[in-house]
């Protein structure tokens, strides 16, 4: 009977955690989609984002954090590209996203000019303040404001002669006071409802660039919402004797915006939090993970190897220091215990069109969801 029992377990536990493979996946493929439009400024992507990930956490029946709406908003500026996006070099007409991108801080502009070089990677079309700079790879990302210039990254493999004229159509437009908010709920712990393990990942990512290409942000950071919003699913069923709480932050690319804005406005007693763990590039793992502030919390961070070692889950778990690398930090300076995990090897893609959910391998999201529970059991104890 008992023998009966604990094979019923296990294949219970296999068959919950193979689900929500499933589902982490249907949330990465749902999040990277065409319609979210990179969770962004244009096309209500950011929006779109939170009102899904909101519907989410109410069909788990979870709370909001604020007794009241699972929105806490803010607002920050943002320099954004919502139409046209056109560039050629030496008349040769270049795709965005793949051939160049615009830097994220530069002006509209509409001009053909002539290109002086004035480094091995550096050409001027100085009458119009345009640059444009070779790179070996395209990174993009947000700025809340416009400079007096336009800068363009060019990728070296797409032109074959030495860069001479330029055509540029490029619109942007500030958005002043960009409406947004963080995602939080929670689920109320049985013993012990006022102290708080956080669960935390940011839903936002670099939207559009122009008005046919966006950036999905399938490992960045559609891996870490689908980690959050898995594990509220799971403590959903399973209460904890402290209460669980779940944020999905807005604003992270442009800078923190979001986490800095709730570490400012908590909704409750930062105090109070046992242990924040904040997921950010959690979709591959197959050379393990990084734990940043593990240097700071060094009793924490041995318990979690001890874990991993015990559970067979991560090839190896890598320690590093302080870090202001993502919405974890905010939380720090404030001298809330706090982790942020990311997973280490696989994909390069980072920043670019090329973060895709097809190319995301997840394949180290079990083992890693394996570990945050037991991590937060034995924090809970």
């Amino acid at each position: 009977m008992k023998l009966r029992l604990s094979l019923f377990l296990l294949l219970s536990c296999q068959s919950l955690f193979a689900q929500d493979s499933v589902y982490a996946r249907r949330i990465v493929d749902t999040l990277t989609s065409r319609y979210f439009w990179g969770r962004g400024y244009t096309n209500d992507g950011m929006g779109k984002a939170a009102r899904f990930i909101t519907s989410e956490f109410k069909s788990f029946g979870l709370q909001p954090l604020s007794g009241k709406d699972f929105v806490q908003p803010f607002t920050y500026n943002a320099n954004i590209y919502p139409g046209k996006m056109k560039v050629a070099i030496n008349g040769i007409d270049l795709k965005p996203g793949v051939d160049f991108i615009v830097s994220p801080e530069s002006m509209g502009v509409k001009a053909d000019g002539k290109l002086q070089q004035k480094d091995s990677v550096t050409f001027l079309d100085a009458e119009h303040r345009i640059v444009v700079l070779l790179q070996n790879k395209l990174t993009w990302s947000v700025e809340q404001a416009a400079s007096d210039y336009t800068a363009i990254d060019l990728d070296k493999k797409a032109i074959t002669k030495t860069p001479s004229s330029i055509s540029v159509d490029i619109e942007n437009k500030i958005i002043k006071d960009f409406k947004t908010g963080n995602i939080c709920a929670m689920v109320r712990g049985t013993a012990k409802p006022d102290s708080f393990i956080v669960l935390t990942a940011h839903y936002d990512h670099l939207g559009g660039m122009g008005a046919d290409t966006y950036f999905p942000g399938a490992n960045d950071n559609a891996s870490g919402v689908s980690q959050v919003m898995s594990l509220a699913k799971y403590y959903a069923k399973h209460p904890q004797r402290y209460s669980m709480v779940f944020i999905c932050f807005a604003g992270e690319e442009a800078g923190l915006l979001g986490s800095m804005y709730f570490a400012e406005h908590p909704l409750m007693p930062l105090a109070n939090i046992r242990f924040l763990i904040n997921l950010d590039l959690e979709g591959t793992g197959e050379e393990g993970i990084t734990v940043v502030n593990a240097t700071i919390y060094p009793k924490e961070f041995e318990q979690l190897k001890k874990l991993n070692t015990q559970g067979h889950y991560l090839y190896k778990v890598y320690s590093r220091g302080k870090a202001p690398n993502s919405d974890h930090y905010p939380f720090t300076e404030k001298g809330v215990p706090a982790f942020y995990m990311y997973t280490m090897g696989g994909i390069k893609a980072y920043h670019d069109v090329f973060d895709i959910s097809k190319t995301l391998p997840l394949n180290e999201y079990n083992h890693l969801f394996k570990l945050i529970v037991d991590f937060v059991g034995a924090e809970t104890r």
